[in-house]
């Protein structure tokens, strides 16, 4: 009855399936994305040109700095914790 019930209700649970395989491929690219570290490194070296640059003031390079600094901690303990397990 398994493959009987799969081939009646492809037409209905097909698109459903379909549209959860996509959310959870944009979640796993998301996750990939916030979690790299590289990027969060290549952004603090493009911040700090841009302050050499003049493009922004210091109190929006030590700002966005910040953020950047948190996010980069927050990946390598992360990391840290998952190297632990």
């Amino acid at each position: 009855m398994g493959i009987l019930s799969s081939l009646l209700t492809a037409p209905a649970l097909g698109p459903i399936n379909g549209l959860l395989w996509l959310a959870r491929m944009i979640e796993d690219q998301a996750n990939a994305e916030r979690w790299d570290e590289g990027k969060v490194v290549a952004s603090l070296q493009e911040l700090e040109l841009d302050l050499d640059l003049g493009k922004i003031s210091i109190d929006e390079y030590e700002t966005r700095e910040a953020v950047l600094l948190r996010q980069l901690k927050e990946i390598r303990e992360a990391k840290n914790d998952e190297h632990l397990k």
